[in-house]
Parts: structure tokens; C-alpha cells; sequence
């Protein structure tokens, strides 16, 4: 990895075009990349710190040992995008739209994550530690190593994927729905217990205080 005086840097800058275009071991620095056209855009070794990604257009782009810090941003389409070897640390980013897209060797830590669209992505090798998530869209997601340490994640969504590398026991979990899909993924017993009535109203089973069973005539 190239020292900061060896990268091409956007300080405090806006970029609003440039779709389509390669960007090697460039240093974003407090840019407003805001409406920015950047589909199908290559991002190799590259830093995003401080920057600002309302409503930006990352269709298919590439990410690949990239690191975005403090990044803050609502209305991020990630839509088939690919990212390979990425840290994103520390940034508050709401109404990501990244269904259908790849991670792989990917970790967030802290911040928040608000309306995250993962519904038919592949993920593999993925980390969320320290973070709040909220309305994950993990329908029809292929799982191959998903993990949540120290997180909460408030209504999120599973339903048809593939989820037998899914880890769950690390984090707080809040009215998720879908959890009857979950096979092969792994819960603490503590979360089996809370999320207990959740889980059986999906299945249709009814539950009763009963503890004892009726006396038997003799």
C-alpha cells in the first residue's frame, strides 16, 4: 500500500460526472461526490474520508482494497456492485441500494447503516462489528461467511437465501422477520429464547402457559 504523499487526492472537492472512469490510489478528501455519475466506475486502493455520497450513482462499480472513513451519504445506489477487501469505518449512511451486488472481505465498523438493500447480493467473508443496522434486506442473499459482533440490527428482513454461514449470536436483534428461512445459521440461546414467540408465530404454532398436563382418569 502506497504512503498518503503517493496518491492522487480530491480534496474538498465536488465531483459530479466521471462515470465509467478507473480511479488507482486516489485519496477523496472531504469531497461531495453528491449525484456523482460514477457507474460502472474501477476504485483500486482508494480512501473516501470525510465525504459526502447523497444520492450517488455506484451501479456496478468496483471497490478493491479501498477504505471509506467517517463517509456520510443517503440514497447510495450500489445496485451490482463489487466489493473485494474494503473498510468501511466510522460513517452514517441511510437508503443504500445494493441488491444484486458482491462483497467479499468486506468489514464495517461502527457508524450506522439506516435502509440497507442487500436483497440477492453474495456475500462472503463479511463483518459488521460495533454498528447499528437498520431494515437489512437480506431476502434471497447468498451467505458465505456473515457476522455481527457487537450490533444491533432493528427489522431485518431474511427470506429465501442461503444462509448456512450466517452468525447472528453477537448481536441484538429487533423485530426481524423471516427468521423461519434461517436454517443453518447460528443464534445464542439466549436469542432463541427472546426471539421464541417470533419464530413460532412464523411457523403457525400456538403457543400455551400450560405447564402442567391435564390429570389422567383413572
Amino acid at each position: 500500500m502506497p504512503s498518503p504523499g503517493e496518491r492522487s487526492a480530491f480534496a474538498h472537492a465536488v465531483l459530479s460526472g466521471r462515470d465509467g472512469v478507473d480511479f488507482d490510489l486516489v485519496h477523496f478528501r472531504g469531497t461531495d461526490l453528491s449525484r456523482a455519475q460514477l457507474e460502472g466506475g474501477s476504485f483500486l486502493e482508494c480512501t473516501l474520508e470525510g465525504c459526502i455520497l447523497d444520492d450517488v450513482h455506484l451501479e456496478s462499480s468496483r471497490w478493491s482494497e479501498c477504505r471509506w472513513e467517517r463517509v456520510v451519504g443517503a440514497g447510495v445506489l450500489m445496485q451490482r456492485a463489487s466489493l473485494v477487501d474494503v473498510t468501511i469505518d466510522g460513517s452514517r449512511l441511510a437508503a443504500v441500494s445494493a441488491c444484486g451486488s458482491t462483497w467479499r472481505d468486506v468489514t464495517v465498523t461502527g457508524g450506522k447503516v439506516d435502509f440497507l438493500n442487500l436483497r440477492g447480493a453474495r456475500l462472503r467473508n463479511v463483518r459488521f462489528i460495533d454498528c447499528i443496522v437498520t431494515e437489512l434486506d437480506l431476502a434471497e442473499a447468498t451467505v458465505d461467511g456473515l457476522s455481527f459482533e457487537g450490533c444491533t440490527l432493528v427489522e431485518p428482513e431474511f427470506g429465501r437465501g442461503l444462509y448456512a454461514a450466517l452468525d447472528l449470536s453477537g448481536e441484538t436483534l429487533r423485530s426481524p422477520c423471516g427468521l423461519a428461512s434461517l436454517k443453518g445459521a447460528t443464534v445464542s440461546r439466549l436469542q432463541l429464547i427472546e426471539l421464541a414467540d417470533v419464530l413460532a408465530a412464523e411457523l403457525g404454532l400456538h403457543v400455551t402457559d400450560l405447564i402442567h398436563p391435564p390429570g389422567r382418569n383413572g
